[in-house]
Protein backbone atom coordinates (compact mmCIF):
# COMPACT_ATOMS: atom_id res chain seq x y z
CA UNK A 1 0.00 0.00 0.00
CA UNK A 2 1.72 3.30 -1.11
CA UNK A 3 2.51 5.88 2.20
CA UNK A 4 -0.55 8.35 2.68
CA UNK A 5 -3.36 5.80 0.97
CA UNK A 6 -4.76 5.81 4.59
CA UNK A 7 -5.66 9.00 4.73
CA UNK A 8 -7.80 8.44 1.80
CA UNK A 9 -9.79 6.40 2.90
CA UNK A 10 -13.39 6.53 4.12
CA UNK A 11 -14.31 6.01 7.30
CA UNK A 12 -17.49 3.97 9.07
CA UNK A 13 -20.40 5.41 11.16
CA UNK A 14 -23.13 3.50 12.68
CA UNK A 15 -25.43 4.28 15.03
CA UNK A 16 -28.73 2.49 16.81
CA UNK A 17 -32.45 3.32 17.09
CA UNK A 18 -35.56 0.56 18.85
CA UNK A 19 -38.51 1.12 17.06
CA UNK A 20 -41.70 0.11 18.37
CA UNK A 21 -42.63 -2.14 15.37
CA UNK A 22 -42.08 -5.84 13.86
CA UNK A 23 -39.03 -6.38 11.53
CA UNK A 24 -41.19 -6.88 8.81
CA UNK A 25 -43.28 -3.25 9.50
CA UNK A 26 -39.70 -1.54 9.79
CA UNK A 27 -38.17 -3.30 6.39
CA UNK A 28 -41.55 -2.84 4.90
CA UNK A 29 -41.08 1.15 5.26
CA UNK A 30 -37.09 0.84 4.28
CA UNK A 31 -37.74 -0.81 1.16
CA UNK A 32 -41.15 1.42 0.54
CA UNK A 33 -37.85 3.47 -1.64
CA UNK A 34 -40.45 5.94 -3.87
CA UNK A 35 -42.17 7.05 -0.16
CA UNK A 36 -38.83 8.34 0.76
CA UNK A 37 -39.63 12.04 -0.26
CA UNK A 38 -42.53 12.51 1.55
CA UNK A 39 -40.91 11.31 4.92
CA UNK A 40 -37.30 12.51 4.43
CA UNK A 41 -36.43 15.82 4.24
CA UNK A 42 -33.27 15.24 1.85
CA UNK A 43 -34.25 12.90 -0.40
CA UNK A 44 -36.66 14.74 -3.31
CA UNK A 45 -36.45 11.95 -5.32
CA UNK A 46 -36.09 8.24 -5.04
CA UNK A 47 -37.03 5.80 -8.38
CA UNK A 48 -36.51 2.23 -8.55
CA UNK A 49 -35.24 1.60 -11.78
CA UNK A 50 -34.26 -2.40 -11.04
CA UNK A 51 -35.86 -4.67 -8.91
CA UNK A 52 -35.38 -8.60 -8.57
CA UNK A 53 -37.88 -11.25 -9.34
CA UNK A 54 -39.81 -11.28 -5.98
CA UNK A 55 -39.68 -7.64 -5.98
CA UNK A 56 -37.31 -5.86 -4.01
CA UNK A 57 -36.26 -2.80 -5.11
CA UNK A 58 -32.56 -4.15 -6.35
CA UNK A 59 -31.31 -0.41 -8.22
CA UNK A 60 -32.43 2.80 -6.57
CA UNK A 61 -31.42 6.53 -8.39
CA UNK A 62 -31.82 9.31 -5.62
CA UNK A 63 -31.71 13.25 -5.72
CA UNK A 64 -31.24 14.73 -2.56
CA UNK A 65 -30.97 18.27 -2.01
CA UNK A 66 -29.95 18.95 1.76
CA UNK A 67 -29.01 22.72 1.22
CA UNK A 68 -25.13 22.70 0.86
CA UNK A 69 -24.57 19.10 -0.51
CA UNK A 70 -26.92 18.54 -3.17
CA UNK A 71 -26.31 15.30 -4.85
CA UNK A 72 -27.84 12.49 -7.84
CA UNK A 73 -26.56 8.90 -7.44
CA UNK A 74 -28.02 5.30 -7.83
CA UNK A 75 -27.58 2.18 -4.92
CA UNK A 76 -27.48 -0.85 -6.11
CA UNK A 77 -29.89 -3.47 -2.84
CA UNK A 78 -29.00 -6.77 -1.62
CA UNK A 79 -31.12 -8.31 0.88
CA UNK A 80 -31.09 -11.42 3.99
CA UNK A 81 -33.55 -13.90 3.03
CA UNK A 82 -35.22 -13.27 6.16
CA UNK A 83 -34.80 -9.31 5.93
CA UNK A 84 -33.22 -8.73 9.16
CA UNK A 85 -30.13 -6.67 6.85
CA UNK A 86 -30.51 -4.22 4.09
CA UNK A 87 -27.46 -3.61 2.28
CA UNK A 88 -26.41 -0.93 -0.11
CA UNK A 89 -23.31 0.51 -2.24
CA UNK A 90 -22.81 2.74 -4.92
CA UNK A 91 -22.99 1.79 -8.21
CA UNK A 92 -21.08 4.79 -9.80
CA UNK A 93 -19.22 7.75 -8.55
CA UNK A 94 -21.17 10.94 -8.58
CA UNK A 95 -20.74 14.69 -7.79
CA UNK A 96 -20.34 14.00 -4.07
CA UNK A 97 -19.31 10.68 -3.58
CA UNK A 98 -16.10 8.32 -4.93
CA UNK A 99 -18.05 5.36 -2.92
CA UNK A 100 -20.78 4.62 -0.54
CA UNK A 101 -21.67 1.71 1.64
CA UNK A 102 -24.29 0.74 4.08
CA UNK A 103 -26.47 -1.13 5.67
CA UNK A 104 -29.88 -1.66 7.82
CA UNK A 105 -29.48 -4.38 10.54
CA UNK A 106 -32.64 -5.20 12.27
CA UNK A 107 -33.06 -7.72 15.39
CA UNK A 108 -36.01 -8.49 17.24
CA UNK A 109 -36.00 -7.60 20.90
CA UNK A 110 -38.80 -10.06 21.61
CA UNK A 111 -40.97 -7.34 23.49
CA UNK A 112 -42.58 -5.71 20.08
CA UNK A 113 -39.65 -3.68 19.26
CA UNK A 114 -36.89 -3.76 17.25
CA UNK A 115 -33.30 -2.35 17.34
CA UNK A 116 -32.18 -1.14 13.87
CA UNK A 117 -28.66 0.01 13.08
CA UNK A 118 -27.63 2.10 10.55
CA UNK A 119 -23.90 1.75 8.99
CA UNK A 120 -22.53 4.03 6.22
CA UNK A 121 -19.67 4.80 4.87
CA UNK A 122 -19.00 7.55 2.18
CA UNK A 123 -15.80 8.23 0.30
CA UNK A 124 -16.75 11.75 -0.69
CA UNK A 125 -15.23 13.88 -4.29
CA UNK A 126 -14.64 16.84 -1.98
CA UNK A 127 -12.33 17.78 0.50
CA UNK A 128 -13.45 17.78 4.06
CA UNK A 129 -11.76 18.47 7.24
CA UNK A 130 -11.96 15.26 9.76
CA UNK A 131 -14.08 16.93 12.36
CA UNK A 132 -16.47 18.21 10.22
CA UNK A 133 -17.03 15.03 8.31
CA UNK A 134 -17.84 13.30 11.56
CA UNK A 135 -20.15 15.71 12.52
CA UNK A 136 -22.13 15.38 9.31
CA UNK A 137 -21.76 11.43 9.05
CA UNK A 138 -23.39 11.95 12.87
CA UNK A 139 -25.96 13.90 11.39
CA UNK A 140 -27.25 11.74 8.44
CA UNK A 141 -27.44 8.72 10.60
CA UNK A 142 -29.25 10.66 13.48
CA UNK A 143 -31.54 11.95 11.25
CA UNK A 144 -31.89 9.10 9.12
CA UNK A 145 -33.18 6.68 12.14
CA UNK A 146 -35.16 9.34 13.71
CA UNK A 147 -37.01 9.82 10.34
CA UNK A 148 -37.43 5.92 10.19
CA UNK A 149 -38.69 5.40 13.64
CA UNK A 150 -41.36 8.58 13.69
CA UNK A 151 -42.39 7.21 9.71
CA UNK A 152 -42.60 3.49 10.63
CA UNK A 153 -44.56 3.85 14.82
CA UNK A 154 -46.74 6.52 12.73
Amino acid sequence: MPCGSLLDMAESSSQSIVISATPAQIAEVICDYPSYPSWTQAIKVAEVLEEYEDGYPATVRFVIDAGVVQDEYTLHYDYAEDISRIEWHLVAPSKMQKAQTGAYDIVDNGDGTCTVTYSLTIDLSIGMLGMFKKKAEKAILDTALKELKKRVEA
